[in-house]
């Protein structure tokens, strides 16, 4: 069995890491590549960059936060946000990102998953899913645009289809559970684990320690993602896998 990842979260916006509630209220969170360095340093397994600046001026922003914090850090890390075509991923991993992640591009456009696992590799491919209960379905549903647009996609199909067409991992985000702090979504990302044999990414939801054991004990996630618990330091990376390590959880 492969170890647990810890995995933060850096949503980046005009080359500075932000946080708030779907986007608003945004709080400026620090730098990324110094916290990207520190996060090195207190033992994160990777990280996960989120640009959230739709402009141009953002994405050349974002290439070179990816160069400067390439030249920092020794951990893999993703980056996600505004890549809707093949030369935005080389362009992304040519800047020193391990892999990519696509979330609404590869909705609109699922061939991008195929286009990019034939160039770069399965390995480099993360298909990012954000996803709701759909009450009237009885299962979950794919959103896009940041969790605004419903996709009309039942989210296990779209996880199956994603995996088929090469994805080597999934980050999976609970837009019931994100922001709550109330643990991540269980039911959903075990579903999700029971159905695919790559690596799922919990996301949503994480506010207290307990909440990372019981992602990987019962929703049986390969990594755990959070980003304002360990931002704001409520929670430190050392203590949480010192207590997972302590539960008979295989942690790198």
């Amino acid at each position: 069995m492969l170890a647990k990842r810890i995995v933060p979260c850096l949503d980046v916006k005009d080359g500075r890491v932000v946080k708030g509630v779907n986007f608003v209220n945004l709080r400026d969170a620090g730098d990324p590549v110094e916290l990207a360095a520190l996060y090195d340093r207190e033992g994160a397994d990777e990280l996960v960059f989120l640009d959230i600046s739709a402009s141009a001026e953002g994405r050349a922003t974002m290439v070179d936060v990816v160069r400067r914090t390439a030249g920092e850090i020794s951990i893999p890390f993703t980056v996600g946000g505004g890549i809707s075509q093949v030369d935005d991923m080389k362009r992304i991993l040519r800047a020193g990102a391990d892999k990519i992640g696509i979330n609404t591009a590869a909705v609109l456009n699922p061939q991008l998953i195929s286009d990019g696992a034939q160039r770069f590799g399965s390995q480099c491919i993360v298909v990012a899913v954000d996803a709701k209960y759909n009450e009237e379905w009885g299962t979950w549903e794919v959103y896009t645009h940041g969790g605004r647009k419903a996709a009309g996609i039942k989210a296990l199909d779209w996880l199956k289809e994603a995996q088929e067409r090469g994805a080597g991992e999934i980050l999976l985000t609970s837009m019931d559970a994100d922001g709550t702090k109330d643990g991540f979504d269980l039911p959903l990302t075990r579903a999700a684990s029971d159905l695919l044999s790559i690596p799922i990414i919990a996301s949503g939801g994480a506010g207290r320690q307990e909440h990372f054991y019981d992602v990987f004990a019962e929703g049986r996630a390969d990594a755990a993602l959070a980003a304002t618990i360990f931002h704001y330091k409520e929670l430190g990376i050392p203590e949480l896998k010192q207590d997972l390590k302590s539960k008979g959880v295989e942690i790198r």
